[in-house]
């Protein structure tokens, strides 16, 4: 019963700060019988493991992705920039198409405008006074200056039409042009994909199999840490004394903690987990699951 009790009260992990300002990933235990101190740091020796045999497949994953370079960007920025060009095309051409209902409608306004004024002559003929003449040669006058003025706005939309034109003719060219190096960087993308897709597929299976082994809120903190980190690296061994990911300067006392691995410690300048390099090279002798 005492046995079953203090098993009972073990408590699940959880990040904490110390008085120092140094941040580690602990685990709280009451006292227990020796071979369940054993088991425990088992426990945690098998998490680093897990965390380390994920960090090994992500590089891999990260080593094919690099391998891409920059192709997924360039293939993505042009397939942006000759969407941008369509569209200012499709727009050139519903503007040129309210500039010809306009130039119709100024056409209209002018011969509207020469039949008036033919009536008007017409009936100057046949006027009893001078002051109906001179009324009917006045409408005459407006009527020709709205000739004049929608001769003006037809000439001005025309222009305004014709550099719409040329313009649609130059995005078209620089939309070929784009179409032109999409296609090209598109074949070299498939190219490189159809020789990694294989082997990416599964190095992500083996990736979720390991994701599955490890606690939620250790597997968020080593997916954040791996976001923050320059090279992608969330788990690292000492190093001439420093660490692996930021060669910060590691305290003799705190590598004693990281070789007992009787709690998950992490670096203080970048937070990156630490694993012991002994318990790396004691499973040297056991098959990498990431070679499978």
């Amino acid at each position: 019963m005492a046995k079953r009790k203090a098993t009972e009260e073990l408590t699940t992990p959880e990040i904490k700060t110390d008085t120092t300002g140094s941040t580690e990933i602990i685990i709280e235990r009451q006292e227990v019988e020796t071979a369940e101190e054993i088991q425990e740091e088992l426990s945690i020796a098998q998490k680093l493991l897990s965390l380390y045999y994920l960090q090994q497949i992500c590089s891999k994953i990260d080593k094919i992705r690099f391998e891409r370079g920059e192709l997924p960007n360039e293939v993505r920025d042009l397939e942006d920039s000759l969407e941008g060009m369509n569209t200012r095309i499709a727009k050139h051409q519903e503007e040129i198409k309210l500039i010809t209902e306009k130039i119709a409608s100024e056409n209209n306004k002018a011969k509207e405008a020469q039949v008036l004024i033919k009536r008007y002559e017409e009936q100057q003929n046949n006027v009893r006074n001078n002051r109906e003449y001179e009324t009917l040669s006045k409408e005459i006058e407006y009527q020709t200056l709205e000739i004049q003025i929608a001769e003006k706005h037809i000439s001005k939309l025309q222009a305004e039409s014709e550099t719409k034109t040329a313009e649609i003719s130059s995005y078209e060219e620089k939309s070929t042009e784009i179409s032109d190096i999409l296609n090209l960087k598109k074949s070299e993308l498939d190219v490189i994909i159809a020789e990694t897709e294989a082997e990416e597929s599964a190095l992500l299976e083996k990736a979720e199999v390991y994701k599955a082994k490890i606690e939620p809120r250790l597997l968020s903190a080593f997916e954040r840490i791996r976001q923050n980190a320059r090279n992608g690296l969330a788990i690292v061994q000492i190093e001439r004394d420093a660490c692996g990911g930021c060669h910060s300067l590691i305290p003799p006392q705190r590598q004693l903690d990281i070789r007992l691995h009787k709690k998950i410690i992490v670096c203080e300048a970048c937070g990156r987990i630490f694993i012991d390099k002994q318990l790396v090279e004691e499973q040297q002798n056991n098959p990498d699951p990431t070679q499978n």
